[in-house]
Parts: C-alpha cells; structure tokens; sequence
C-alpha cells in the first residue's frame, strides 16, 4: 500500500505560521512573587504525581526552562483530564478553562494558570498554540474514529505537535526553520502512542487508527475486538493485522527520521531531553515491531539497553557545529525509568 501524499503537513504547518503571528502575551503577572513560587511548585507536583518519565526527563533541563517545562506538563494534564476524569459537561468546562488558563492577568487563586500565563510571558509563547492544544483536546468529546491518515494527523497536530511547538519555545529554537520539525514529531509521538495503545483507546471507545487503512488490509473494528478477546491465547495476531502495523510502522519511523535533524536547531541545553523522548518512543516501535505487531496482550515498553545508546547518538547528531559538548548524565531517569515508560 503506498503512503498518501504530504498534503496534511502544509495543513499543519499553515496552522503553526499562524500560531507564530498571533498577539504575544504582555504582563504583569503579579508581583507576589511567593505567590508564583508556590504555582510553580503546584505544577512541580503535578508532574512529579502523573509522568515520572516526564519529570525525570524534564530534570535535564536547566533550572528556568525546567521550571517552565512543567507548568506546561500542569496546563496540559488539567486539559486532558477535563475529557477523561470529569462529568459533566466537559465542553463548558474545557470552554471555561480556556478563558482562565489564557487571561492576562490570570486568576489569583487558580495555581495552574497563574504558572502557566508566567511562563507564557517570559519565554514568549503565543497563546495560539494553547487554544490550538485544547481545540485539539475537544475532539474526542466528538469524533472516535478518523477515515484517514490526513484527519489524524491533524488530530496529532491538536494534542501533540502544539505541545512540541509550545515547548520548543521554552527550549530555544535557531528560527522559523526549526517548527516544521517540532510538528513532525509530534505528530510521531502521537501516532506511536495510538499504535502502542489500541486496547486502552477502545476501551474508551475509540479508535485512531485511519479507517481506510484497516479497510485496505481487510480489518475493522471487529477485528480489535477480535484481537482483544484472542490476547490471551498463543496466536494473538493474524496476517493481516501483523501486515497492517508493519505499515503503520514503517511509515512512523520515517515521520521521526524526518523529524529528528530539527534537534541541532534547539538551544544545546535542551537537545539530549528532546533526544532522549525520540529515542524512547522510536524504542517502543521496535517493540511492537518484534512482537509482529501484538499491541493486544501487554503494553510495549522501551528497553534501558536499547533506548540510551540511540538517544546518546541522536544527541551527538545534533551537536553540529555547536561548542556544547558535555553529556548530561541520563543514568537519574533513563535506567530507573525507562520500565515505567
């Protein structure tokens, strides 16, 4: 089956450029400045609760970026969480969180927000690829299934690309040049989610995976659920669906081989994080690659032995002509964490 044409990444860029010629946020936040401490430290928690990858990861950076880095970890989960935790009506609160989280100034007693607009205003985030992170979010109140590779794509632009866009801010980036390669993988982080879990989405009720696609290798919803009910028994995947995700995988690896030059374009204090996330999720590929596409009876996990030489590589690629040149140490997160990955 060939690939589709690139048409969705014009899409997607098109979105990014006018994320970037949206109105910069202005101040200020608040001049208490044990008040913003305390946000930030709200939003330390927060991650170090919900992601110990992430947190440990995030510890690469330096202090500030590291710092800022979770406040966005903090907006994001309140996001998310809005859709899969709350009852309700979901759409009037996500509504509600959107004009709080994004007001200048924001509300005092709301420790998320107030972080986040912090961050927002110093290492100049447009607001745009806030809004375009919580549009993307308040899909699945509506959609569970998507017809095509283009339609999900833009889905991963929503809940990805915009966090990737969003962070590379907060990292440094050398200029306009260095976007198209944050949307890119953001979108393969995402697509490499959706192919590492399928049983937990339909579970949920939903399905990611393009439907035209399952169509041409002759499967549909039937058989996931198939897949599902045959996850404990020795033939757990047949031709056809082992046939299909080495489709799926193959063109996910040539989504992050595109993506990952955009790493010499980061500021060097953020290049082994950026790295090291690839060389993680590109791991849990290989994974599910060797278990001929079985993503029914256990969730793939990235291995320490084969993860942190490929992230040490990646990072070494993208050290170009910068004078960065000492290794932060991964050993703190990537040999403790990466099973919990």
């Amino acid at each position: 089956m060939a690939v589709r044409s690139r048409l969705w990444e014009r899409q997607l860029l098109a979105w990014a450029s006018e994320g970037l010629e949206c109105a910069l946020p202005s101040g200020p936040i608040t001049r208490d400045t044990a008040l913003l401490d305390r946000a930030y430290a709200y939003c330390d928690a927060i991650a170090r609760q919900h992601s110990r990858t992430f947190y440990k990861a995030s510890s690469l950076l330096p202090a500030a970026k590291r710092q800022a880095i979770r406040a966005l970890y903090a907006f994001c989960r309140v996001t998310d969480d809005i859709i899969d935790r709350m009852q309700g009506d979901r759409g009037c609160e996500l509504a509600a969180w959107q004009r709080r989280s994004l007001a200048m100034p924001p509300p005092s007693d709301d420790l998320v927000a107030l972080a986040w607009a912090d961050t927002r205003l110093r290492y100049r985030i447009p607001p745009r690829f806030a809004e375009q992170l919580i549009q993307g979010v308040a899909r699945d109140l509506v959609t569970t299934r998507y017809a095509t590779f283009d339609e999900l794509a833009a889905y991963c632009y929503g809940v990805a690309s915009t966090v990737g866009l969003m962070s590379t801010c907060i990292i440094g980036f050398s200029g306009r040049d260095a976007l198209p390669y944050a949307v890119k993988l953001g979108v393969a982080l995402q697509v490499t989610n959706i192919l590492r879990d399928v049983r937990e989405d339909w579970d949920a009720g939903r399905v990611y995976l393009p439907q035209e696609e399952l169509a041409a290798f002759g499967l549909n919803d039937s058989d996931i659920a198939a897949g599902i009910a045959r996850s404990g028994s020795r033939r757990r995947v047949d031709d056809r669906w082992a046939a299909f995700m080495r489709f799926q995988i193959e063109r996910n690896r040539r989504l992050y081989a595109e993506a990952i030059p955009g790493i010499a374009k980061l500021d060097p204090s953020g290049r082994f994080a950026i790295a090291a996330a690839a060389a993680l999720y590109q791991d849990i590929l290989d994974v599910i690659a060797a278990r001929d596409g079985d993503v029914f009876s256990r969730r793939a996990r990235p291995h320490t032995w084969s993860a942190l030489p490929r992230a040490v590589s990646l990072w070494w690629r993208s050290r170009g002509a910068s004078c960065y040149t000492s290794l932060p140490d991964p050993d703190p997160w990537l040999k403790e964490e990466i099973a919990c990955a």
